[in-house]
């Protein structure tokens, strides 16, 4: 009896399906079995590429969930840093305090920007970057703001033991919320890492991060 309830529910299903189908037009038809196509092929390189670094949807998801990990800036004890992270951390704490737009940071470009507040961050402390590529001090990838530290001998990869300090860059890639990321240390006090990151949700956002080698983080730039 229930397979043949069953049976008659399917069909009736599947014969209200070709009624459907009959009355859309030829175009929609066509637009609706691309559209399907499209959207299974995206789904199939996510789960392909859920580790590429060219996989956006980490940052897709984050722009709508990580809001809420935000805190404010917190009240730093500046006694132990030295004159450079003083003033690091006075204008960190001045640009969360505007929360510009990314193009500030970027000579105008419109682009995904965390490389690029990092960089101007680090030009108005007068301890500027220099791009690997042409020398400049906007430095607007994460990679080459990684090539940047390794050339200058201050990486220090996520295995080597190093205890990150005020003013150091953390640098990630997927699968962290973020994929391609960089943010600035503000704080590390009994293993918690406080940092302030350009392009987060909401703009300038302040973290503070209880597990520091969480995914996806890859390493330091250190500062000084």
């Amino acid at each position: 009896m229930f397979i043949q309830i069953a049976s008659t529910s399917v069909l009736t299903v599947i014969g209200c399906y070709d009624n459907g189908m009959k009355k859309l037009s030829r175009r929609t038809y066509i637009f609706l079995l691309i559209f399907i196509g499209a959207l299974s092929i995206l789904i199939l390189l996510g789960v392909l590429y859920s580790g590429s670094r060219y996989n956006i949807f980490p940052q897709l998801v984050a722009s709508y969930t990580g809001k809420n990990d935000a805190i404010d800036f917190p009240n730093i004890n500046e006694y132990h840093l030295s004159p450079s992270q003083q003033k690091l951390v006075s204008i960190l704490h001045k640009e969360y305090e505007l929360q510009p737009s990314g193009t500030k940071y970027s000579e105008g470009v419109s682009e995904p920007w965390c490389a690029d507040f990092v960089s101007w961050v680090f030009r108005e402390a007068g301890a500027p970057l220099s791009n690997p590529n042409n020398g400049h001090w906007r430095i607007p990838g994460t990679h080459t703001l990684r090539d940047y530290y390794e050339q200058a001998g201050r990486f220090k990869s996520v295995q080597s033991g190093y205890l990150p300090r005020v003013g150091d860059v953390m640098l990630y890639d997927n699968p962290s919320p973020f994929g391609q990321h960089a943010n600035i240390i503000i704080d590390n006090t009994d293993g918690a890492v406080t940092t302030i990151g350009g392009n987060e949700p909401g703009g300038i956002r302040v973290v503070r991060h209880n597990t520091p080698d969480g995914a996806g983080l890859i390493g330091y730039g250190v500062f000084e």
